[in-house]
């Protein structure tokens, strides 16, 4: 690891901004993974335009919502396991070739006009076993890839503002090549995208990493991981926090295509229109983090975000103007993004190195795990309310987890001051200078 940067040696700008980019290994996955995100979320939008136009149904896509994404919930915690033990390079190479090989498999059957319905819900199935163990994967890989321990937390910004770059980017790609020729192609350039991380990743040059060389059964290691999670009181909090979220507010991304076409009366140029909204608005949020030269504070801003996304989904589910749809899903997408990836930049600072693969898989699970269940109640909920109606009560819902979480949040900071202090992250009382004045400013955080 580097040693420390020297005095006035300080980024300012826009090295600040991208400073982790710096590292090469980093760079070399931020450049391939930029490329692979936008034809994933080619494939997002154009699977969820394929499965309304094949059967008009808002339930059918909460059921491909639901296949694609609770293998997370059965399956990733036992990936973080994994992910403390073996070598993470060479397990996300496979889950990049499993992924390509299940949008190639797509695109083939849409190209050739044999695609139902079913077959999308068993490969989305496929696809969310691979992201089951691909996703905490990823997220515990950027230590991995930073030689600097105080530019995690910038990584950690890009690679939200890459993954909603790519947001902005592939839906309103997949709106045209829709439109021009068809849900497959979106599906064949994703495959094809597939090759750039992996590629990025077979060039990185990383240190030999220390893994645990035990004969632990897994389960064991994986009740550790649980023991560690929700035996501290700020992980428990924001692992909590963060399920909710998704399972009353994430969910709003499979009701698009229903308020495209039938609220707004648009097409698919609409539905990527309000897919790239959310993906600027959260890029914005992205850049936001980036710019930030600590992690004190982040959970008073996560609590804000949650309250901001909550706003904006409840204003957005009574809109009936496309411009205004559009602005309200800017706002919807800052907040999503910075309440999340808030509260992925504290898991990471406060959790040991040892169980970061284990908890990062407790966080996949609460993030992306619980959305299929969310997406299962949107889309019932919406056949029989509408999807203005549910995504009401979602917004309502997240509004008042907020209210909850603000309520405990003096105690949550409280208890995270002393890793902080342990961490050196509040390096004036780390080395003993506590000043009145310094008490007076870490106490805010």
């Amino acid at each position: 690891m580097d040693t420390a940067r020297p005095p006035g040696a300080e980024p300012q700008g826009l090295k600040l901004l991208l400073r982790a980019l710096r590292h090469r290994n980093y760079r070399l996955f931020f450049t391939g993974q930029s490329l692979s995100l936008v034809g994933t979320w080619m494939t997002r939008v154009a699977t969820g335009w394929l499965v309304y136009r094949l059967t008009d149904s808002p339930a059918l896509l909460g059921v491909v919502g639901f296949a694609g994404q609770v293998p997370i919930f059965l399956l990733a915690p036992l990936a973080g396991v994994l992910a403390d033990r073996w070598d993470r390079r060479r397990l996300l190479i496979l889950t990049q070739v499993l992924s390509m090989a299940q949008s190639l498999t797509l695109a083939a059957l849409t190209l050739t006009g044999v695609v139902t319905v079913w077959h999308v819900i068993a490969l989305s199935l496929f696809q969310g076993v691979v992201n089951a163990f691909d996703t905490p994967l990823r997220l515990a890989f950027v230590v991995d890839m930073v030689d600097r321990r105080e530019d995690v937390p910038n990584a950690i910004a890009l690679n939200s503002s890459m993954f909603n770059g790519a947001r902005l980017v592939g839906p309103s790609l997949a709106g045209i090549i829709i439109a021009v020729w068809g849900e497959g192609i979106c599906f064949l350039l994703d495959g094809i995208s597939y090759a750039a991380v992996i590629a990025s990743l077979a060039a990185m040059r990383l240190a030999a990493a220390a893994r645990v060389k035990t004969r632990e059964p897994v389960l064991r290691g994986l009740r550790e991981g649980l023991r560690v999670a929700f035996g501290i009181g700020p992980i428990r909090a924001i692992l909590l926090m963060a399920a909710f979220t998704s399972l009353v507010g994430a969910p709003y991304l499979v009701l698009m295509p229903v308020v495209a076409r039938d609220v707004l009366g648009g097409d698919s140029h609409t539905l990527g229109f309000l897919m790239g909204a959310v993906g600027l608005g959260a890029l914005g949020g992205a850049f936001f983090l980036a710019s930030r030269r600590t992690v004190r504070g982040l959970s008073r801003i996560l609590t804000l975000a949650a309250v901001l996304f909550g706003l904006g989904l409840a204003a957005f589910s009574q809109s009936r103007l496309p411009g205004l749809s559009y602005a309200l899903m800017l706002v919807v997408g800052f907040g999503m993004m910075v309440q999340l990836a808030s509260s992925n930049t504290i898991l990471q600072t406060v959790v040991d190195d040892d169980k970061r693969g284990r908890v990062m898989s407790l966080y996949t699970t609460s993030v992306l795990g619980i959305v299929p269940f969310g997406s299962l109640l949107a889309g019932s909920l919406a056949d029989r309310f509408g999807a203005p109606a549910t995504l009401l009560a979602g917004g309502l819902g997240l509004l008042a987890a907020a209210a909850v979480f603000a309520r405990y949040l003096p105690r949550l900071r409280a208890l995270m001051r002393p890793i902080y202090v342990r961490k050196g992250i509040i390096p004036e009382v780390a080395t003993g200078i506590q000043s009145a004045t310094h008490i007076s400013t870490t106490a805010k955080d």
